[in-house]
This record gives C-alpha cells, structure tokens and sequence, in this order.
C-alpha cells in the first residue's frame, strides 16, 4: 500500500497532485465560509436537538448560522426523493432509471433543481425559527442567502468531481464533519483535565480512555463498511480452467444503506419538531419535546425503531432481489445449488433480509451512542463519541482512497508497458 501511495509522488502523477492540491482548496473555501455568518443574523445558542445531525454534516454552519448552513443536505433530500419515485412510483423517472447515462444525467439535472427549490423551503423556515423579531425582510433576505450558499457549494461539488479527487458533494459533507472532531477532542481534554473535578491522574487516564475509544469505533466502522457477504456465482458458458480456478461471487454488503435509514429516521423527528417551533403552542411543544424528540427516552426508541424500519426499507429498495436474479439469467449465471428464477430470487431476498438486520443495529448503536453517551455521562451535548458522522467520514475516505490508488496503479501500469515496448 504505501509502495503504491510513495508512486504518487513520481514524476508521472503530476496530474493527480494537481487534482489534489484543487480539492484541498476546494474545501477550505468550504471551511472559511462556513465561519461568515449571514449579515443580519447571530450565533444560535440554544440547543438544536434533531438539528445537531445537519450542524455536524455543515461543518458547524448551522450553530454559527453562516451562509453555508444548509451544506449541501437539500441536494441530498432531493436525491433521496427522486431515487425513490425512481421504484416504480412514477413512470417518467422509471424511464429515466432506464435510458443509463442519458438518463442519470437528467436527473442530476433534476436532483439540483429540487435541490435549490428545498434550499429555500429550509432556509425559510430555520430563518423564521432561529431570527423571530427581526422582520419579515431579514429573514426572506436570509432564505435567499442560504438558499445561495447551497446552490454555491452545488457548483463547488461539481468542479471538485471534475477537476479533484473523489465525489464532491460527499468530500464536502465528510469536510463538514473532520472540522468540527477537534472541538470534540479540545472539550474532552478540558472537561476531563482542565477542568475537571477529579485528580489529574485520573483525568488523564478518562481522556485516555475516551480517545482509544473513539479510535476503536473508528476501526470498528471501517471493518463494517468492509464487510461483505460473498454469494458464489457461476456461469454456464464459462470453465473454471479458463479463469484459472478463480471464482466468482455476488457481493452483498452488511451495510448497504449506509446513512440514509440516519438521515430519513432524522428528518421525520425533524418535521414534527420543526411544526412545533412554527406552532408554538406549550402543550404541543412538550408532548414533542418529552416523546417525540430524541434527546428523551420515548423520543430516542421512537428513533431506534424508524432506523430499522427505514434501512430493512431502503435495503429492499437499493437491492431488489428480483432485479438481481433476472441480471444473472440474462448473464447465463447461476448461484450454485439454487434453481434459476423464482428460486434465485427468493434465496437472495432471505440472504439480503438477514444481512439487513445485521446491518441496521450496526447502524441503530452507531446513532444511538452518542445520545446514551451525553445522558449517562452529563458532559454536553460538544462532547461525543461514535455518531453517524463517523460513517460518513469513514465511508467517503476509503472511496476516496481506493480511487487514487486506482488512479496510481493503472498510470504506473500504463508507464511500465510503454517503457517495455
């Protein structure tokens, strides 16, 4: 591996530093504006609750209020709503899902359209949550502000993809994220050694705890972004002698939904919650604040159960097991021991159902942990340990890593065999 990475910085990879070099500048464009609060607006003081999620993914923008407080989580919204109608819902994006790279290049074209019509839903309504008594024309000025700050970093996204490394978009949110773990960190040491009640020793051995744990999680999420469950496949016109004895498999990833069961299970706790900062009504605000919300007991198993639901959902969604045993019959393939059609279809759907199930608490203790973690611990809400931000953070790397080492490999590939010829 590190053979590999030492190759990046020879002579024929001057164009991938320059890609590299982008992307970094790039994103500290994103981290400055995240600091540039809208004009007319203050610091949010009071806690966020279900908000703290898109604080986290906009680098803190939200908290401080900057024009980058939205981050690029309308697009998301958007891309989610349209992957969905694209399940047979509406016929016109089936179509789209159809046509393949024409098709997805209008509906990125859509995702962005939608993308900025929810930046300036959201930016009005957390302008008329977080800046009552400043005038209807302060907070239309504000929606304007974060609905352009959003289709900024849209823009930013798309020449990161095409003149850096990596995704763009994701890259962003996973920038969002890093910026605010050494915040995370300074709080730690002060509150377990700076200013902690205990002996300086055993505040040591607290903070020292508490780093090798957020490590461990660390190692923990990448080993489960990893894992994969192997389902061996074979091909009718082709002989084992041919590919010398290699095998081929379907891999069917322990946790295929990633985020997104987090994300869905977030926004619906966040609508209820958002109605009741419109309402303002003290009797509504206390069932959602004691039952809904998530920072309370009911609230946070009402949480627990939409991630499961919603990632045995989106699972079923984003892999159809149908789908996949038509695509390996038309590919003259077969799962060895399991009949062709219906049979396939059925023992990739039990498979799926149990890897889901696997894959959705992993990701109900990743969500859950930091929120058990501030009530049994009393620390704040600035001081956690494990989070769905991690996923991101962990799961954007390794993509981005694997595509320069890919990019590395096959350039120094490509010099080898020219240098032999």
């Amino acid at each position: 591996m590190f053979k590999r990475l030492r190759g990046f910085f020879g002579p024929t990879n001057k164009d991938l530093r320059h890609r590299l070099f982008f992307t970094i500048f790039a994103l500290a464009i994103f981290s400055i504006g995240t600091n540039i609060v809208v004009p007319g607006a203050k610091t949010i003081t009071k806690d966020l609750g279900f908000l703290e999620l898109l604080n986290v993914m906009a680098g803190g923008g939200l908290k401080t209020f900057s024009i980058f407080a939205l981050g690029v989580m309308p697009y998301i919204t958007a891309s989610i709503l349209t992957q969905i109608l694209q399940m047979d819902i509406i016929p016109y994006f089936s179509e789209l899902k159809e046509e393949g790279a024409a098709g997805r290049q209008k509906i990125n074209k859509i995702n962005r359209y939608l993308g900025i019509i929810f930046a300036l839903l959201q930016g009005y309504m957390f302008s008329y949550a977080f800046l009552k008594g400043y005038g209807s024309l302060t907070v239309i000025k504000s929606s304007l502000v974060l609905a352009g700050g959003t289709a900024f970093l849209l823009w930013l996204g798309d020449e990161i993809t095409k003149k850096g490394i990596g995704n763009g978009q994701s890259l962003i949110i996973m920038a969002g994220i890093v910026q605010g773990i050494p915040s995370i960190f300074t709080s730690a040491f002060n509150s377990f050694i700076t200013n902690g009640n205990n002996p300086l020793w055993l505040g040591i051995l607290f903070f020292a705890l508490f780093t090798l744990t957020y490590l461990l999680i660390i190692v923990g999420v990448i080993w489960v972004q990893e894992a994969e469950r192997r389902i061996p496949v074979q091909y009718s016109n082709r002989t084992a002698s041919s590919y010398k004895g290699e095998k081929t498999y379907l891999p069917v990833k322990l946790n295929s939904a990633n985020v997104m069961p987090v994300i869905f299970a977030s926004s619906i706790i966040g609508i209820v919650s958002m109605i009741a900062q419109f309402v303002n009504n003290d009797t509504f605000n206390n069932i959602v604040e004691n039952y809904i919300s998530y920072t309370s007991w009911p609230g946070l198993a009402l949480y627990v159960v939409l991630i499961y639901l919603f990632g045995y959902i989106y699972t079923k969604m984003l892999m159809n097991s149908e789908e996949m045993a038509e695509n390996l019959d038309k590919a003259h393939a077969y799962i060895p021991g399991v009949t062709p059609g219906d049979a396939t279809s059925k023992f990739l759907r039990n498979s799926i159902s149990k890897i889901t199930v696997v894959g959705s608490l992993f990701l109900i203790v990743l969500a859950v942990l930091p929120i058990v973690f501030t009530k049994v611990t009393g620390l704040g809400n600035e001081i956690t340990i494990g989070g769905t931000g991690l996923l991101i953070v962990c799961g954007v790397c390794l993509e981005t890593y694997k595509q320069l080492e890919s990019s590395v490999v096959s350039r120094n590939y490509s010099t080898s065999k020219r240098r032999g010829r």
